[in-house]
């Protein structure tokens, strides 16, 4: 979704860019899906995995890689912004400081991370501060939406400002990620219980249909009833909330396909989405050079698009698989790094 997404988008030509038509509606709309998935499904599998290095003793562990990989996340985020050629020239901007997916996953595990650490490591206090700071962020959003925080430096102020450029801020996608760590401390609780997928798979549905077709309706409700304007405010523009609904319809159908989609292939996938994730950037953007897809031009028609889309992501996935050691060396200097400064 994330490959196809960013390649049509780049290079699909203006006057195909037409909401009324079927076609591109309905990519446009899953393209909407696809940052929210992946946002949910990190603080879901992140948090997970600290839940299960509690019962075997390693949460500690645990924590400490989880802090370096969110600060080399962060690293990686900005490094593939620096257009090192402009520099090398002499030419400076504030532009590879903006705020992307890396920086905002990255800041958002080690925010989990001190979150549970201040709910002593208890899970179900835990899962109660995940889950109402995910209301929360959700709720308030009219709240922050046009703040600009125009005093503090701007390496602050674009993670929690899009004025600058910041294509993700802390809020409100952080609020995803708090989510994604609720709904593992209920699988993590819940897995191996009789019938529980069944379960989760219906709640998921349910749940889904709600939040997509129903919450505003619910906030509205709430804001008559409270005469709070706030929720009337977010019903008005109710696109997390909805969002997060399209999420659970999609765990709802994937997780029921799960026993169908543990393929080799599949899994590699998973293992490489760093990888994956830096090449592409690469090739569109043209991280470093400033030499990529992107300087073609919107100038594809729909069929260019589409098959020029599986081919990028044929050949991006190749290229992780075969010729990348994944990102194995730089995270290896960072935990150094770290544990050195530790040690001091």
């Amino acid at each position: 979704m994330m490959l196809q997404g960013h390649f049509i988008d780049t290079l699909l030509a203006i006057e195909y860019r037409d909401l009324n038509t079927i076609p591109f509606a309905i990519w446009y709309y899953f393209r909407g899906i696809t940052a929210p998935t992946f946002f949910t499904i990190s603080g879901l599998i992140f948090t997970y995995l600290l839940l299960r290095a509690k019962e075997k003793g390693d949460e500690k562990k645990r924590m400490r890689k989880g802090i370096i990989r969110g600060f080399f996340l962060i690293f990686v985020g900005y490094l593939i912004r620096s257009p090192i050629l402009q520099w090398l020239s002499g030419s400076f901007n504030n532009y590879f400081l903006v705020i992307d997916v890396l920086q905002c996953i990255g800041l958002s595990l080690i925010l989990i991370i001190i979150l549970y650490f201040l709910s002593a490591k208890k899970t179900t206090l835990f899962s109660i501060l995940s889950v109402s700071i995910g209301i929360l962020i959700f709720l308030t959003e009219p709240l922050y939406r046009g703040l600009s925080f125009e005093n503090l430096p701007i390496f602050i102020s674009n993670y929690i400002s899009k004025n600058n450029g910041s294509i993700f801020t802390i809020i409100p996608w952080f609020g995803y990620i708090a989510f994604g760590a609720f709904l593992a401390t209920l699988f993590h609780k819940n897995l191996y219980k009789k019938r529980f997928k069944l379960k989760a798979i219906i709640s998921f549905f349910i749940t889904g249909i709600l939040l997509i077709f129903y919450s505003s309706y619910i906030l509205s409700e709430i804001s008559k009833v409270t005469n709070i304007k706030l929720f009337l405010d977010s019903a008005s523009y109710n696109y997390l909330f909805t969002r997060l609904g399209n999420v659970f319809i999609y765990f709802a159908f994937f997780y029921s396909l799960e026993r169908f989609l543990k393929f080799p292939l599949i899994l590699k996938i998973g293992q490489k989405t760093l990888s994956i994730y830096v090449i592409h950037f690469i090739i569109i953007y043209g991280s470093f050079t400033g030499v990529g897809l992107k300087l073609i031009g919107k100038t594809l028609t729909p069929w260019q698009a589409v098959f020029g889309a599986l081919t990028f992501i044929t050949c991006v996935c190749f290229i992780s698989f075969y010729y990348v050691k994944t990102n194995a060396f730089l995270y290896k200097y960072f935990r150094n790094i770290f544990n050195n400064l530790k040690g001091k």
